[in-house]
């Protein structure tokens, strides 16, 4: 595949030397309120009773936790578990053995009942409780509540997959069984509805600012391992520079080098580090995710054979299609706005610029993305967003990574956050300052959240020269 000829816009950008900011990270997790969780559990069943439901069954498991961590502040970590809310009741939360004392970190009013048959194999079960039983506790039945809306973790944009039901089959089949009628109601959470956008869409300044902690967190670690790592260590050796904190991880930590760049999602390994490997890494906790890509040079002169122009035949155009989302996205822009300013300038396949540029964030790192051709979705203040644009070549390049993520905030939001969480605030501030100072041009609604947004060194082993626009001061 020809390497196509350098744009407009990617002649404007180009390495130079980049002192990112120094931030003191904070220690003080900011807290969402219960009353907070509360008005989510009143929003979910109005939307749910807009929606014809009756009541609503919300599955959380290991991996997919975001929905009853959004409405309860509690997350499954050992079993699987049920969330069921039916109106003008207690709700009523069914956990594992290993559940039950951890349950006492729900943030709302609720009655938690040990169904053992979530817990792990060979545990004990006591109650001897069946799925019957358990939702005649909740007080719901096929007769009075027939129509139940199902929360997992997915929706899909095929006609009728309102009926695609992803929760476990044991609990499908015994709920159809009592002559329930199932619909997956996802939706209601992450995708957009006659309703808006899904609940999980919209966050409210609390969880806001839980969210630009948790990325102070994990940009920090990014930043210390890309500028301490070196050739010689294994990438687990290399892993331990990120001195992470123990927030929960939004996904698996990433750190590849080499015929492993490409994997994306690995784990390190014991692969012992080159000069000349590419690299690729990635870390978040909830609400967050920055990653970087790169080789591990000081110079051109280090890069693999054929390669050599890897700033201007990747990077430059690469870095001109993120500038183009940041100087894009705004309250009242269109996902089909974002989606034509990103391929306006990456439209050549030799980028290999495949899944949606940008998406959603929240405690999960993809809820959904409208980010489409032609998309007439309109953000709106207080969504969550990840600059995720990642170019895949095939080829000896390799890729190119400065992903991070943004809040969208109008001027009610603003000064409520800059109230509530002062610290924060001067981050943000000082966070769009370095982005101006590369040449970017932020609208007032876009609040960055990580601390090296916009830092993109081609060079690991030259952490100081990052890319720019060219003449910026």
């Amino acid at each position: 595949m020809s390497i196509p000829p350098l744009n407009a816009a990617a002649r404007e950008f180009g390495l130079a030397p980049v002192t990112l900011p120094s931030y003191t990270v904070p220690v003080e997790e900011p807290r969402v309120p219960p009353a907070v969780y509360e008005a989510r559990v009143a929003a979910a069943l109005e939307r749910a009773s807009a929606a014809g439901l009756d009541a609503l069954l919300v599955y959380g498991d290991r991996e997919h936790f975001a929905n009853i961590a959004y409405l309860t502040g509690f997350d499954p970590r050992w079993e699987e578990m049920l969330l069921i809310l039916v109106p003008g009741r207690t709700p009523v939360l069914l956990a594992g053995n290993e559940s039950m004392a951890y349950a006492d970190a729900v943030q709302i009013e609720v009655e938690v009942v040990r169904f053992a048959k979530f817990s792990l194999v060979g545990q004990p079960d006591p109650e001897q409780l069946s799925l019957a039983d358990a939702f005649g506790i909740a007080g719901f039945s096929a007769g009075a509540t027939p129509r139940l809306g199902t929360v997992g973790w997915k929706f899909w944009e095929t006609p009728g997959y309102e009926q695609w039901i992803e929760l476990p089959a044991f609990i499908v089949d015994e709920l159809r069984a009592a002559g329930f009628t199932l619909s997956n109601a996802n939706a209601l959470f992450t995708g957009y509805t006659a309703a808006g956008p899904g609940l999980r869409l919209v966050n409210e300044v609390d969880q806001i600012a839980a969210f630009e902690f948790a990325a102070c967190h994990s940009s920090e670690s990014l930043r210390r391992m890309i500028t301490a790592v070196t050739p010689g260590q294994t990438e687990l050796e290399a892993s331990r520079l990120y001195e992470a904190t123990l927030l929960p991880f939004s996904y698996h930590p990433t750190l590849l080098s080499g015929e492993r760049a490409g994997y994306g999602v690995a784990s390190p390994s014991g692969r012992m580090l080159a000069v000349g490997d590419p690299m690729s890494a990635g870390f978040g906790h909830w609400g967050s995710n920055s990653a970087r890509g790169g080789f591990l040079v000081e110079s051109a002169s280090q890069l693999p054979a054929g390669a050599e122009d890897y700033v201007a035949a990747l990077v430059a155009p690469y870095f001109a299609a993120a500038v183009a989302w940041y100087e894009t996205i705004r309250v009242g822009v269109t996902a089909g706005e974002l989606y034509a300013a990103v391929h306006a300038v990456l439209d050549d396949p030799f980028y290999g610029v495949y899944l949606n540029p940008g998406h959603h964030i929240h405690l999960d790192e993809w809820p959904s993305s409208p980010v489409a051709p032609g998309s007439p979705v309109e953000f709106v203040s207080g969504m969550a967003l990840q600059l995720d644009i990642i170019p895949a070549t095939g080829t000896v390049y390799g890729s190119s990574n400065v992903e991070d993520g943004i809040v969208l905030a109008d001027a009610e939001l603003r000064a409520s956050l800059a109230e509530a969480y002062p610290e924060a605030w001067e981050r943000i501030l000082a966070r769009r300052a370095f982005l101006a100072s590369l040449g970017i041009t932020l609208d007032e609604s876009v609040l960055p959240m990580s601390n090296i947004a916009g830092w993109l060194p081609p060079y690991w082993l030259a952490p100081h020269l990052a890319m720019r626009r060219l003449g910026a001061s």
